[in-house]
């Protein structure tokens, strides 16, 4: 589900991108994308993760676990690194 507002040049759009997490007792952390398990973070990974997304926003905490599963930048997103207009 996506929220989108008309926004200013430079404003964050929400999204809900599915993703959700849960604490376990043993101290890892799973990440789940639409109720799956995406990925498992353990030891000082998981501790980090957790401090950081207790201060984030709903939409950022959501971009936040994006990035840790790896599902951040896909396809057209990673070729165009090397395209010659991206290059510095």
């Amino acid at each position: 589900m996506t929220t989108r507002e008309p926004t200013r040049r430079g404003e964050v759009v929400k999204e809900d991108l599915g993703f959700t997490f849960r604490e376990r007792k043993d101290g890892s952390v799973d990440v789940l994308h639409h109720g799956k398990l995406a990925s498992t973070l353990r030891s000082m990974v998981a501790a980090e993760f957790l401090s950081e997304a207790a201060e984030l926003s709903s939409s950022e905490a959501q971009q936040l676990m994006a990035r840790v599963t790896g599902n951040y930048k896909r396809g057209n997103e990673r070729v165009a690194q090397s395209h010659p207009r991206n290059r510095r």
